[in-house]
């Protein structure tokens, strides 16, 4: 499967309905008149693993045949591709090894290993993501299951967009953080499908901007040392989400650190639910560059509430 179709996104939705959350579309009055526009949120933070990314690791694990499931997975992720991995893995009964940075927030570093799988230690950079993954896959024969630029995962993640727009109905906009784009591209695909003439939006911090650089010059532009509290949102797109990208999304939005806080806050306060900082990023966008919006019916999806509660943005600690 070298293109992700909607057919696609349609069999990954077949495939990981048993075994993930259908993840409810919220409102709240008070953020729609700061923002003045209809938002519904879409919230993969009560998701299974904490994060989106259950959908496509699930889609993933469990494409597998039993001859090759047996080998185990591996992956390398700073956070909640990890947690997914491991957690639709110990569901379809298999090994787990999962290479995780030095700095990678300890909350999910801890979710990985409840869910059984192996941890290894790097350095916190891809080239040494990449080779111990290398040595750890050459050593155990597991099979790699990439945390957003394959076919398999970016099919899964789209599934969240097809529910969205199912229990939202018509929108106008659709909004999706950015990093290494498995969920904007899944997301642009079905929301393009489903609603051809709806608009979808990137979002991205602006000090880990390169998928909004990429995007504007057309050139992949790998992300050089991204500094954000949206610690999701640090890698650079594949090369098979940034062509997905382009094709199908119509612009990436950057914000501010502090818009991220803020948006942040808000969720916690208005909504009475926990999203971490990379989550934020997509109605930062609206409350910053509120034009687009205003008087729209406005998708977005809220990616994950994996939080380390030791280490808030807000407390500077």
């Amino acid at each position: 499967m070298g293109i992700v179709s909607f057919e696609n996104i349609c069999q990954a939705a077949a495939r990981v309905r048993p075994y993930i959350h259908r993840t409810p579309v919220l409102t709240c009055t008070a953020l729609d008149r700061m923002a003045g526009a209809s938002l519904y949120f879409k919230c993969e933070n009560f998701q299974r693993a904490g994060a989106f990314k259950y959908r496509g690791a699930c889609n993933a694990v469990f494409s597998l045949s039993d001859d090759r499931a047996k080998r185990g997975v591996a992956t390398h992720s700073s956070g909640n591709h990890a947690g997914a991995l491991a957690r639709a893995a110990q569901v379809r009964g298999i090994p787990a090894r999962v290479v995780m940075p030095e700095n990678a927030p300890e909350v999910k570093v801890e979710a990985v290993r409840g869910y059984g799988a192996q941890v290894i230690f790097c350095e916190p950079n891809l080239e040494a993501r990449e080779t111990a993954l290398n040595r750890l896959v050459e050593e155990s024969g597991a099979v790699f299951v990439h945390p957003y630029d394959t076919p398999l995962v970016i099919a899964g993640q789209g599934t969240a967009a097809v529910e969205l727009i199912t229990d939202a109905g018509n929108l106008d906009i659709v909004l999706a953080p950015v990093g290494g784009g498995g969920l904007l591209s899944g997301t642009a695909i079905s929301t393009k499908t489903l609603l051809p003439q709806a608009r979808v939006f990137g979002t991205e911090p602006k000090q880990a901007d390169d998928a909004f650089r990429s995007f504007r010059s057309g050139v992949l532009v790998p992300s050089r040392n991204p500094n954000t509290i949206a610690d999701g949102l640090l890698t650079s797109l594949g090369k098979l989400t940034f062509p997905l990208i382009r094709q199908f999304v119509d612009d990436i939005l950057t914000v501010s650190e502090e818009g991220i806080k803020k948006a942040m806050a808000l969720i916690w306060e208005r909504m009475k639910i926990l999203v971490e900082p990379s989550s934020a990023v997509a109605l930062a966008a609206v409350l910053e560059h509120p034009e687009p919006f205003r008087n729209r019916r406005v998708g977005i999806i809220l990616s994950g509430g994996n939080v380390d509660l030791k280490h808030l943005p807000w407390t500077g600690v």
